[in-house]
């Protein structure tokens, strides 16, 4: 399995390098108010996609605070002792309303 996946990082490594030297012309980028900017094409391709990502990466950050906020609650009533006894606020797994399952 590792054999495979090395094979696959090579091939998408080889297939962006021959990307990479088969658009080495010049590309203008227009920007507003008449300015311009002459690059290679791979070079704004690859721009493009790490600004891509940058914009998804922040566009998650809220959901990832809102859903490590909600673990943190979670586990902190989860750890927070309690007045019952133990197991008594959940039913056994094993117990009348539940038989093990065989095959297991």
């Amino acid at each position: 399995m590792r054999l495979i996946v090395w094979l696959f990082r090579a091939f998408i490594f080889f297939a962006l390098f021959a990307f990479a030297l088969n658009n080495q012309q010049l590309a203008t980028v227009r920007w507003f108010f008449g300015v311009e900017w002459r690059s290679p094409l791979v070079i704004i391709v690859l721009g493009a996609f790490a600004a891509g990502c940058a914009i998804g990466v922040l566009a998650m950050v809220p959901a990832w605070w809102h859903h490590r906020r909600a673990a943190t609650r979670q586990t902190s009533r989860l750890s927070a002792p309690t007045s019952s006894t133990p197991g008594s606020a959940m039913p056994s797994e094993f117990g009348p309303e539940h038989p093990p399952r065989e095959g297991l």
